[in-house]
């Protein structure tokens, strides 16, 4: 069964740099422009295994994002990536607190991405 991984960030970019990373290791891709967009793609598509945020986004962002995510049950044991330019200890404890489950620093190599999106969500 392939593994659903859903990938929020305004930029446009971004968002087609981790689908095409993402989809060329086997993995389905959902993506949003925001953390509300986000929320919403949750709440039609269902189960996700993964999540991966950008932290500074328009509308709602990924800190914001995060907490409503750990809200719901449904996802208290789903990783939560964060994934943005932000690397200052104080975010990354911001991040922790939210619920995030690790953090990667972009630029993102492809390969380390799709390394960490194994450790947190594994057999596959």
């Amino acid at each position: 069964m392939t593994k659903r991984i859903l990938t929020v960030d305004d930029s446009k970019t971004m968002l087609d740099m981790l689908a095409f990373t993402l989809k060329g290791a086997g993995y389905e891709v959902l993506q949003a422009e925001n953390g509300q967009e986000g929320l919403d793609v949750l709440a039609k598509e269902g189960h996700v295994d993964v999540i991966i945020s950008d932290i500074n986004m328009p509308v709602m962002g990924g800190i914001t994002f995060i907490k409503n995510v750990r809200q719901n049950s449904a996802y208290n044991a789903t990783p939560i990536l964060i994934l943005t330019t932000e690397s200052s200890a104080a975010k990354k404890q911001e991040g922790r607190e939210a619920g995030a489950t690790g953090w990667i620093v972009k630029p993102f190599d492809p390969q380390k991405l799709l390394a960490v999106v194994q450790k947190v969500s594994p057999d596959f």
